[in-house]
Formats: C-alpha cells, sequence, structure tokens
C-alpha cells in the first residue's frame, strides 16, 4: 500500500492510512460492516490527486486525501457506512464528495482531505450501458439510468429507441446525478420544466450508507431533499427519467431586437404558450446578449447579414437576441413552417432580422459540443471560468438590464463573454424540492458565462460581485444558481424559508455532515 500515498502529504496519507487500515481492522472483528474489502479502490498517485484538486472553474483548488474508484454501487455504499461509522469526537471526519466531469466552477465536487468519489467509474454497471429504456403501463416509456451517466449517452442510448427526454442542459457531457443535484436547466424549462421535474423515481445513497429507492409516494422526503439538494443528502445512483418519442428535426431560430422591452415582452408573451402538450408551441427558448466589446459572435447569421448585425451591435451597444426552435419529423415537416408562422406573427424583433436554420434534433442539443471543439484547439477550455448564474423576478428585470447591462458590463473594459437572458415559469418547478427559485410567477435565467486567464479571473469576480451588490442595494431579490458561498449565513439568506426543511433534511440523512464538504453549507 506504501505506494499508493507517495506522492500526496504526510498529514493526508497518515489519516486515509488510518482509515483504511482500521476498515480491515474493524471486518475481521465482526463489527456490522459487510466483508468486501475496498482498500485497493483507493488511489492518489499525483495525476489522480490533480485531476480531483480542481474543476472546470480552475478557481478553486483544494487537495483530497485519496479518491475512490468504486466498482459497484456496494462499494460507495460500504465507504459511506463506513465513514458514517467511524465518526466520533475523538477522530476527524471523514468526507466525501462525489465527482462526475467535474464540471463544477467553484469546488463544489471537491472534499479537502477528505475522499472524493470517481462517480465515473461506474459507467458499465447497467446492462454493461448504464442506461436501460424500458416501459410500464402506468409511466409510459422511461429510462433508468445511472447517476454517472453522461447525458450525451443518455441521448444516443434512447434515441435507439426512437424516443428522447424532454428537458436538457445546454452541455450535454455532464452526469445525470451532477445536473440532478442542481437542476438542470436549459431552452425547454418553460414548457417541460427542469429535469428535476422530469424524474420519477431515484436509487440514492444517504450519508449513513443507506441505499434507498424512492418517489414521490416511497421515501418522499428524500427525493424531493436530494432533487436539487446540491449533494448534501446523498449520491444519486439511478434516476428513472420520462421520455418521449424523438424528433428528428429542429427549426432553430434568432430574432434580433435593439430595444430590452419589445424583447421581453415577446419573451413572456412566448412561454406563456407552454402547455407540455400542446401544438402551435416552441420546444425551447433562450435568448442572449450581443454587447459592443470586442467583434461579437455571430457565426450562426448568413455572412451577407452579418457585416449589418455588427454595425447594430456598435450603434446601440446591446443588441438582444431570441432564440427559438420547433421540434419536427416525418409526419409534421408539412405543417412546420405555417406552425411557426403563427408563433413569430406580432413578435417585435427589428424588420428582417430573423434567422433560421434546419438542422437534426442531435445536433442542437448537442450544439454546445461545438464549441468545445473549437476552444480546445485554441487552448480556451482549460482556464478559469468566473461565472455568474441568477434567478432574477420578472418585476425587476427591466431594472437589471439598466443597472447590470447598462451601466457596469457596458462601462467596464472586461468581457462579459456569453450572456444568456430567457425566462422561465415558476409553476414549472416543484417547491417541494430543495432547488430554490424567486417567488415570482415568472422569473429569467441570467447567466454570465466569461472565461479568463489564469491571472485574471479575480477582475471578473470582482463584477461579480459588483453586480450582487448592486441587486442587495436596489432590492432586486436574485437567487444565485450553481451557488457558491463563504458562509453558512449567506446560504441561510439564500434558502429563504426552505433553510429549516434543508436543515432538518440534512440532520435525517446525513446527520454527520459527512457528504458534499464543498458546498460549503455544513462544511467550514
Amino acid at each position: 500500500m506504501a505506494e499508493i500515498f507517495a506522492n500526496i502529504p504526510k498529514h493526508f496519507a497518515i489519516m486515509i492510512s488510518t482509515v483504511i487500515i482500521s476498515f480491515l481492522i474493524l471486518s475481521t472483528v465482526g463489527i456490522s460492516l459487510p466483508p468486501n474489502d475496498i482498500a485497493d479502490r483507493f488511489r492518489n498517485d499525483s495525476e489522480t490527486i490533480k485531476l480531483a484538486s480542481t474543476d472546470y472553474g480552475h478557481i478553486v483548488q483544494e487537495i483530497p486525501a485519496a479518491v475512490f474508484h468504486p466498482t459497484s454501487i456496494n462499494d460507495a455504499a460500504i465507504l459511506i457506512k463506513f465513514a458514517y461509522n467511524y465518526y466520533n469526537n475523538a477522530v476527524p471526519m471523514i468526507t466525501i464528495a462525489a465527482r462526475g466531469r467535474g464540471h463544477s466552477v467553484r469546488g463544489q465536487a471537491m472534499a479537502r482531505g477528505g475522499v472524493v468519489v470517481n462517480m465515473t467509474s461506474l459507467q458499465n454497471r447497467i446492462n454493461g450501458s448504464g442506461i436501460s429504456v424500458l416501459r410500464s403501463p402506468f409511466l409510459g416509456f422511461f429510462a433508468d439510468v445511472g447517476g454517472e451517466q453522461l447525458w450525451i449517452d443518455v441521448l444516443h442510448a434512447t434515441l435507439e429507441h426512437g424516443l428522447s427526454p424532454v428537458s436538457w442542459t445546454d452541455y450535454l457531457y455532464l452526469t445525470v446525478g451532477g445536473t440532478l443535484s442542481n437542476a438542470g436547466i436549459s431552452g425547454q424549462t418553460f414548457r417541460f420544466g427542469p429535469q428535476i421535474s422530469n424524474v420519477y423515481e431515484l436509487d440514492v445513497i444517504t450519508g449513513k450508507g443507506d441505499i434507498v429507492t424512492c418517489s414521490t409516494k416511497d421515501n418522499s422526503e428524500l427525493y424531493y431533499a436530494v432533487l436539487g439538494g446540491l449533494g448534501q443528502f446523498g449520491i444519486i445512483t439511478r434516476a428513472r427519467i420520462a421520455l418521449k418519442p424523438a424528433p428528428t428535426r429542429v427549426k432553430w431560430l434568432r430574432m434580433l431586437y435593439s430595444d430590452f422591452s419589445a424583447f421581453s415582452r415577446d419573451q413572456e408573451h412566448l412561454i406563456s404558450i407552454n402547455g407540455r402538450k400542446q401544438s402551435n408551441a416552441f420546444d425551447y427558448l433562450e435568448g442572449m446578449l450581443l454587447l459592443n466589446q470586442g467583434p461579437p459572435d455571430v457565426s450562426f447569421f448568413p455572412e451577407p447579414y452579418q457585416p449589418r448585425i455588427i454595425s447594430l451591435v456598435t450603434q446601440h451597444g446591446i443588441i438582444y437576441c431570441i432564440e427559438a426552435a420547433i421540434y419536427y419529423d416525418d409526419r409534421t415537416v408539412n405543417t412546420v413552417d405555417k406552425e411557426l408562422q403563427v408563433l413569430v406573427k406580432g413578435l417585435s424583433f427589428l424588420p428582417g432580422f430573423m434567422f433560421e436554420k434546419n438542422v437534426s434534433y442531435v445536433d442542437f442539443v448537442n450544439r454546445v459540443e461545438r464549441e468545445e471543439q473549437i476552444l480546445r484547439s485554441k487552448g480556451l477550455w482549460d482556464i478559469p471560468h468566473p461565472w455568474l448564474n441568477l434567478f432574477v423576478p420578472r418585476s425587476r428585470i427591466s431594472d437589471f438590464d439598466t443597472g447590470v447591462f447598462k451601466n457596469i458590463i457596458l462601462k467596464q473594459n472586461i468581457s462579459a463573454g456569453l450572456v444568456l437572458l430567457y425566462p422561465m415559469n415558476r409553476n414549472k418547478w416543484d417547491d417541494n424540492m430543495s432547488a430554490v427559485i424567486p417567488e415570482e410567477d415568472v422569473f429569467y435565467v441570467v447567466s454570465l458565462l466569461r472565461s479568463s486567464g489564469f491571472n485574471m479571473w479575480e477582475a471578473f469576480d470582482r463584477q461579480n460581485e459588483e453586480i450582487l451588490q448592486f441587486c442587495e442595494n436596489v432590492g432586486i431579490k436574485v437567487k444565485t444558481y450553481l451557488s457558491h458561498y463563504e458562509t453558512q449565513e449567506s446560504w441561510i439568506k439564500h434558502f429563504g424559508s426552505k433553510w429549516g426543511s434543508f436543515q432538518e433534511r440534512k440532520a435525517q440523512f446525513d446527520p454527520k455532515m459527512i457528504l458534499a464538504p464543498g458546498q460549503r453549507i455544513f462544511n467550514k
């Protein structure tokens, strides 16, 4: 075992060595732990530790004692149960963080001095693929999916059956368990709800090491706690995901606006047409800003129009863009254009500035992967990402536009990067779940998705703080998404009226505060 611990600080090596040796001793003396030997699942060579010490954000670095590579769900349960039984007032607590692709941006999937569970080690455990498509008379078609599976693999596996999930994230190379621990949002959310609203059942390993199946009917408190629960109550090992017949093609639109009021009014009108089975409705709706901060990305638009669009951005400072999509297939190919005409009739976009593409369904839902490849080729992927994601109440979105976009971002020489701005319907979310959103019936997603050099991210962070302080000063009650706070007081304010139940659920399902220490909610 000595070579396993050769490359980490001595006190970390001693701690995890003690954990493993203690486990072996306890197993041999009959204490009620399963007999399985998991000692060989730990790794802490320098490369493994380095990978687990950072994330997509490249801002936070937290060094774990070891990384655990489970070969089964039972392995992970044994680890957590051991940590639960091992802890007492006389010994240090062993903290455990589940890590998928490490796409968090502030160390949320890290465990300083603890154990990071590499969930991707489990990817081939269900029917050799981790994804199983089934049908029941009550639910219709659904997919049983391992929490470690990537959404891109869920897409391809379900399409083999002519089916697809209804709610996505913009980027598909994320794990199912990871997005369900937050919410999982994209342009489909206004109509179909976030991903957490499209899950029938879960298997979860709680902070006590118990493997529990839960749903709205069975063990419902755990079900509601875990969905949007930031990993605080358990590790999602299986999700039963709603499916529907998959389209094959997409009408993909972008419409440009120079006036914010017209832009937001049209967005809110379009998301009001939101029945899950309703015809004559968009399937996807987002929005973005083209800012006069260097050349805007106009690659989506036809080449002859690109100089005109750049000129508009220069003239107005900000051009607002509605991005929308209608899905179709061979059955609806002859009616989709008429449906589109009905939907855009009466909208107030700039005349002549509506643009359309026809693409495959796969290319549309996986559209960010192409951008990833471009950024990787330029060395611009594995760099700091000082992101800020907010939910802003509809009643204050105009104030936010003026105060933040016009008076902070445009006036400072700091690139805003990709800025997303689009509304959602509160009634598509389940308030029993842990996820926190504004109280109003309609609220906006604001995402500042910036990238920076390794010596520059602090300037972006200061601007993020300035934006949050502005909202505080003028009484805009924003909620952060993919949240990051340094103190429990800040988390209490974030959760608001949900804090009491959040605390109670923690005491019930992870009373020794073992799980997800990187969120810094209960672990300093």
